[in-house]
């Protein structure tokens, strides 16, 4: 049984993402993708102009938060933030411990994303020390699931970067179509990736169960060539139909988004955007701003841009607003096996050739790079690098002509949206949008304002112009700015009164160990010394001497009760400071020694006892099994040893770590959060140029026919392009009729409940089977009585034991019937049963193998042998054949007893698992 439930990015919505599906197979919860809203949306809580509230991501992450400690499985299938950017959160606070599995560059440009885009947050507002909160008298709490950080609700969920980092370095990577039988709760589940082009390491999985069959979940599919990606490959190229292990599974899930929209050519969208950008930094010495994600879809654009440059002999900077480009670079230069189209290591980055890259390899240059595959390749010589828009100020004015991509797309935080308030205002600088952007965002205000400027439909394969944008718009600014002033002046009294008061904290702390340890060192040695003045006593009363008088045992007790009252005198005292400050000793003595004293006896007959030195001799501590040991002690003796034993590398990371973290606290300078809003004057001009790299309404209402599922739910698509591919498919005659597009929390149950158990064959019945392979599995036909040991829990199947046949005499004369002559028994011929679907595509590529010509007539018909291609005689007919595959799935063989007849029975049966019962 299979039960679907969107938690965001639904159909029939105008939110379509983030991304984030909850998969029940049996028993088995899976989560697919898990990504993140935009946290600074435009439009105010109580916008009338929206179906949906705009702090819709609200109810999303309570339903995420509710189900991530019973998900089993969690499936990331692109590096975005739409698909990844709330695993860190959820992994960290909401138990979402599951085991993860993406690719490898997913796993590194989501960890990128997602960096970047809590760097940038957090860098403008303030979210406080991230405390848990105790759980509350109604909260439920497992027993035995982990402790979970209850985070405080404020509307947004943003992650630490350790928290990233953990994250991300619990994933599990995988290569495409490599498949991975998972265990555990999991069992039986196999599990497959396989390119999905868009993004680098974008994956569609295939999800393979014994009960539910096979489950396909493609979303952001683009089947198209680019400069940097190769195609989805659910197209064969070769014979130009669907991808074999991607045809006809028994759940599709895909979107819809793009059903209503036909792109433009690529090349007229590549032509439209150089033409934009030449013109705009020759003719008008004007810049141009691109608003871009940060791991992504950006290396599409420095591939055009960066092959631009140098072909056209161009001089003038590209720069990149990004915390983290340099990395993300980086990461792709070590995955060039990932990258496809025209990216290589000779046509892409800086100009050189292999016999350069060979001596800078044997110098060894560069920060030890040069080992890594790729290079030498994506290293762009027109590319700089700015961590802020201050840092792009000081080195080019705002005069200067020069190509800016800024994070984050959406221009709801960071350097895209700090540099827009000032870029928009200058007159003939150009903002140059490359994608729709998320629903509230001011990347998508902006560009419903340039979609409503356009005279006509654009979207229909065609490229719109560009508009001159003249009004004021209305924005909101949070900055982290220096405090000054009076302001300053009571921080750092503040923080002087709490350092002051940590350091007096320390001191005490430190004090009463001190205090603690020298009490416990002295009443082990009382406790020693009263031991042993017990046996002495012992041993007096049991030796030869036995008439010891009563007084001098009486003396011996009251000497026993001064050694208690002298290791009374001698413990530490609670003013132990202030007596060493008023008496001066030589040799320094611990306790009360002010009170006057006398060497000789007094007059009731005590003694005051003295020792000569404070020495305090440490005895050995003895049990029934002989010494004590001090666990602490070797504790210390482990940790030194640990030091000790450290490579020098390590030593050496830690020390420069330390540094650059002592150098970082140094370098923070106070500061508070402030919110402003500021009045834009837009004078600049826009234009949108689609480069998001995905598959467009033609590419869907064509590809879904052709992976043929049989039965599809349809995700992430407002409610007329969810209908609009509902309606093409229910115009072809072949396609399947069950096609569900659920809203956001409304569940689809597909199949029912199955029960499954386990059980083991037996050696001697697992000898007789006679297996057939169908797909990634091994079927048969099986017969036996169940058993049940007693040192096993699994039962094992047996083969069953015949019974011997009866000897029965039966008289001639009362036989049924007189016996023929030459006639024999009648016997039950054995039922088979063959498994599979049979594909004349397939048909007809394996009998070309073996040099049987076939053609397809008419729907569904194969002709195979002489007959094939062409009009022949008689003699043709009779060594052809004709397969017909019926609508109800039967297979049909018709022709005459030929060589050809039984060649192609032969095939398929080979196509099939034949199962003999």
């Amino acid at each position: 049984m299979l039960v679907f439930t969107p938690l965001s990015g639904a159909a029939h919505s105008s939110r379509t993402t983030p991304l984030a599906y909850l998969l029940q197979v049996d028993d088995v919860r899976i989560l697919l993708d898990c990504g993140s809203p935009d946290w600074s949306p435009e439009n105010p809580p109580s916008s009338p102009d929206c179906d949906e509230p705009a702090f819709h991501c609200e109810q999303y992450c309570q339903s995420l938060r509710e189900c991530a400690p019973t998900v089993d499985l969690v499936l990331l299938s692109h590096g975005d933030l739409a698909h990844c950017g709330l695993y860190a959160y959820a992994y960290s606070r909401w138990n979402l411990k599951a085991p993860t599995y993406t690719s490898l560059p997913v796993q590194a440009m989501g960890r990128i994303a997602t960096t970047e885009d809590i760097e940038g947050i957090r860098d403008e507002e303030d979210f406080g020390e991230d405390e848990p909160v105790p759980v509350q008298d109604g909260d439920s709490v497992m027993d035995d699931s982990p402790p979970v950080i209850r985070d405080k609700l404020k509307g947004k969920y943003v992650a630490t970067l350790n928290e990233v980092q953990e994250a991300f370095d619990s994933v599990n990577t995988l290569r495409y179509s490599q498949p991975t039988r998972l265990q555990g709760k999991c069992q039986g589940l196999t599990i497959t990736p396989f390119n999905a082009g868009h993004t680098v390491g974008g994956t569609i999985w295939k999800i393979r169960s014994p009960s539910s069959g096979t489950i396909l979940y493609a979303v952001n599919v683009n089947h198209m060539r680019e400069r940097h990606l190769d195609g989805a490959v659910l197209i064969n190229k070769s014979t130009g139909g669907v991808f074999e292990p991607l045809a006809r599974p028994d759940l599709l899930i895909t979107d819809a988004e793009r059903t209503a929209i036909i792109n433009s050519k690529q090349r007229d969208r590549d032509v439209a955007l150089i033409d934009t950008i030449t013109s705009t930094l020759s003719s008008n010495r004007s810049s141009v701003l691109i608003p871009c994600d940060s791991s992504t879809r950006v290396l599409e654009l420095l591939v055009l841009l960066d092959q631009h440059w140098k072909f056209s002999r161009l001089s003038y900077p590209i720069c990149l607003l990004s915390r983290t480009g340099n990395e993300m670079l980086t990461f792709v230069r070590s995955m060039m096996e990932w990258l496809g189209g025209t990216v290589s290591k000779e046509d892409v980055g800086e100009e050189g050739n292999n016999n350069n890259n060979r001596s800078r390899r044997r110098r060894g240059d560069d920060d030890g790079e040069e080992d890594a595959v790729g290079a030498f390749a994506l290293r762009f010589k027109y590319l700089e690098f700015f961590l802020n828009p201050e840092s792009l100020v000081k080195r080019y004015a705002s005069s200067d002509p020069k190509l800016i991509l800024a994070v984050p797309a959406s221009l709801s935080h960071g350097p895209s949206r700090s540099l827009f308030t000032s870029f928009a205002t200058i007159p003939n600088n150009v903002v140059l949008l490359t994608s729709r952007g998320e629903e509230g965002t001011l990347s998508r205000v902006l560009f419903d304002k340039w979609n409503d400027a356009q005279r006509e439909e654009w979207d229909k394969g065609k490229i719109g112009r560009n508009v001159m944008l003249d009004e004021t718009l209305s924005l909101v600014m949070k900055s982290k700015v220096p405090l000054q002033g009076a302001e300053l002046e009571d921080y750092l009294q503040k923080e002087r009164s709490a350092k002051e008061k940590e350091a007096a904290h320390q001191a005490q702390l430190a004090r009463s160990q001190r205090m603690l340890e020298a009490d416990e060192d002295e009443s082990d040695s009382d406790s020693d010394s009263d031991a042993e003045d017990e046996d002495e006593v012992r041993q007096a009363l049991e030796g030869d001497n036995m008439d010891t008088d009563v007084g001098d045992l009486g003396g011996g007790k009251k000497r026993k009760a001064d050694r208690g009252l002298d290791g009374a005198d001698w413990g530490l005292d609670g003013d132990e400071g202030l007596t060493k400050q008023l008496l001066s000793f030589d040799i320094y003595l611990k306790g009360n020694v002010s009170k006057p004293t006398s060497f000789f006896k007094n007059v009731g007959g005590q003694t005051q006892r003295f020792r000569m030195f404070p020495y305090l001799e440490k005895k050995r501590r003895v049990d029934e099994y002989g010494e004590t040991v001090d666990v602490a002690m070797w504790l210390r003796k482990s940790r030194v040893f640990d030091e000790e034993a450290e490579m020098d590398d390590s030593k050496d990371y830690k020390r420069k770590k330390q540094a650059e973290e002592e150098a970082k606290a140094i370098q923070e300078i106070p500061s508070k959060f402030v919110t402003t809003t500021v009045e834009v004057q837009m004078a600049c001009r826009l234009l949108f140029i689609d480069m998001e790299g995905l598959n467009d309404g033609r590419a869907v209402k064509t590809i879904v026919p052709q992976v043929n599922p049989r039965k599809m739910i349809i995700v992430h698509a407002p409610t007329d392009s969810a209908e609009l591919l509902i309606e093409s498919c229910a115009n072809i005659r072949a396609m399947t009729k069950d096609i569900f597009a659920p809203a956001r929390g409304d569940s689809v149950q597909i199949g029912q409940q199955t029960n499954s158990f386990s059980i083991s064959i037996g050696d001697e019945l697992l000898a007789s089977l006679k297996m057939s392979t169908f797909e990634d599995n091994e079927v048969g036909y099986v017969t036996g009585r169940v058993v049940t040991h007693a040192s096993s829990t699994i039962p094992t199947l047996e083969p069953i034991i015949a019974a011997p046949p009866r000897s029965t005499s039966v008289d001639v004369d009362t036989a049924s019937g007189p016996r023929i002559l030459g006639s024999r028994p009648t016997v039950n011929l054995p039922n088979s049963t063959m498994i599979g679907e049979l594909k004349l595509t397939v048909l007809k590529a394996r009998l070309a193998l073996i040099g049987v010509p076939a053609e397809l007539i008419g729907e569904g018909v194969l002709i195979c042998g002489s007959a094939a291609g062409k009009a022949g005689g008689a003699d043709d007919l009779e060594d052809s054949v004709a397969v017909r595959k019926t609508a109800s799935g039967k297979v049909e063989l018709e022709g005459g007893v030929s060589p050809v007849y039984y060649t192609v029975r032969k095939e398929i049966y080979n196509l099939h698992a034949l199962v003999a019962a």
